[in-house]
């Protein structure tokens, strides 16, 4: 781990198996952190808290740049680890190291936008704002895009003068950790640290220390839950979650239907074995348009090669790990045993001994909405679900359905259409004639369990600082209005 900026063991010497998912072997261990260890981490963030804050934003805007320059220099190592580490497919992880480049230099160049304001105060005096840092964040990130979280996830609150204790997940703890490492050649001791661990220990302790007093977390709702019950234990924290999402995907009768099929597979996120919050697994296609959708579908998810997350001609990776593929592997069981559901494409999930590959899987319902959990719950896997629906109402009343609302997306030529729906549709990130497309410095967020806050857009930088206001009497005539 990485502590104070030096590289540390557990102090008990625990330790986690990693398991490359392509091979279902064990290729190396990462520490188990303990409570100790996480103390450590908070104490070694809060010794380096006051000088840190104190350092000039462009300072800090330049060591971040600095950081930029690392994680592209080294990209394609770090885009190698997290194949090995997670599974998805060598392509698609070169390009999160792209796109953390791009996310870290943009924070970087926020770094003087964190600004108060004047307010008029009564004669003789001066009334101004100021944002100013919280002081140990803790940072908790998931598997499905490790190195890019892991290092977009620590820009906002480091530009605003907070120093980081960041915790990914125990499945995908390698580019974290090498992040870390390279961080620990350009940053302060203890700005940033790195602990690794299970989230019920590592995890839970980060949350409910006493001296972090912000956190930000990317995963379940069950675990954004706990953690707003674990952070509330015996302090006031600042929480924000960037949580799950059973989003929904509505093609309408004037759709361009090549278009809406494409869509529909790139915003499953099938080059990411589907695991992804904002993945449109739901999709609402008008009855005119059901057999042609449908056939085209087909075609579309069959021309996907699985394979080899290493080979560059691979389109679909392995999940994560075990008790990730076995999950998935009961939904897709349950769509085959439900008469209701009628099988498209995939279907065939291999035996995990052989690593842990799910095929692209297409389940139609040609009876419409039913209480199936394939159009429930979040499966997290390369799973999609197609609906029919006849009326606009009915489809977005069933897009609205569920108690959470990350994403949405929108197929139709109709500009009336998509500004109706675009009101109508309860999620925080709405696409039209688009899907899965992330805008540099647009909020990415959810409506209801699915999270809280905002992220990747100015927003974030904000919800890193706290707002102080000051006023200063210098006229002793003038007279303030007392509450």
């Amino acid at each position: 781990m990485v502590v104070d900026n030096q590289l540390v063991d557990a102090v008990g010497r625990g330790r986690l198996e990693v398991v490359d998912p392509a091979t279902a072997e064990v290729v190396t261990t990462v520490p188990a952190a303990a409570d100790v260890d996480v103390d450590r981490a908070v104490a070694a963030a809060k010794r380096a808290f006051g000088g840190w804050a104190r350092t000039p934003a462009s300072v800090r805007a330049a060591l971040l740049n600095e950081v930029a320059d690392a994680i592209e220099e080294h990209g394609e190592e770090l885009a190698r680890i997290d194949s090995i580490d997670n599974g998805t497919p060598i392509s698609m992880l070169r390009n999160d190291v792209r796109l953390a480049v791009t996310q870290l230099r943009y924070f970087a160049g926020l770094a003087l936008e964190l600004r108060g304001q004047s307010i008029p105060p009564p004669a003789g005096g001066l009334n101004y704002t100021v944002h100013e840092p919280f002081g140990v964040v803790g940072r908790i990130v998931p598997f499905n895009h490790p190195l890019m979280f892991a290092a977009t996830k620590i820009a906002a609150p480091l530009i605003a003068g907070n120093t980081v204790v960041l915790k990914p997940s125990e499945h995908t703890s390698l580019s974290a950790l090498r992040i870390g490492e390279l961080c620990a050649g350009i940053l302060p001791p203890g700005v940033l640290n790195v602990v690794t661990g299970l989230g019920v220990t590592a995890g839970a302790r980060l949350t409910a220390h006493p001296d972090v007093s912000r956190i930000a977390f990317t995963g379940s709702v069950a675990t954004g839950l706990a953690i707003q019950r674990q952070a509330a234990a015996d302090r006031v924290k600042t929480v924000t979650l960037e949580l799950g999402g059973k989003n929904p995907l509505l093609v309408f009768p004037d759709a361009d239907l090549e278009a809406a099929v494409a869509g529909a597979v790139n915003g499953m996120n099938f080059t990411w074995q589907g695991q992804s919050c904002g993945s449109t697994s739901r999709a609402y296609v008008h009855r005119t348009l059901w057999a042609e959708f449908l056939g085209r579908l087909q075609e579309a998810v069959g021309r996907l090669q699985v394979g080899d997350p290493q080979n560059d001609d691979t389109d679909v990776g392995a999940i994560v790990c075990r008790s990730q593929f076995e999950r998935i592997a009961r939904f897709v069981e349950a769509g085959l045993a439900d008469p209701r559901a009628r099988l498209i494409a995939g279907g065939e999930v291999k035996d995990p001994g052989a690593g842990f590959f799910v095929p692209p899987t297409v389940f139609a319902f040609d009876g419409g909405e039913c209480d199936s959990p394939l159009l429930a719950e979040e499966i997290f896997g390369p799973v999609l679900s197609v609906v029919p629906f006849d009326e606009y109402g009915e489809a977005i009343a069933r897009a609205n359905r569920l108690p959470l609302g990350l994403t949405a997306s929108v197929w139709t030529t109709d500009l009336g259409t998509a500004m109706r729906a675009v009101q109508d549709l309860e999620a925080g990130y709405v696409w039209v004639n688009a899907s899965s497309i992330h805008i540099a410095g647009a909020p990415f967020g959810g409506f209801k369990n699915s999270g809280v806050g905002r992220e990747e857009g100015i927003e974030e930088l904000y919800s890193y600082a706290q707002q102080k206001n000051v006023y200063i009497k210098f006229d002793r005539e003038g007279d303030c209005h007392q509450r």
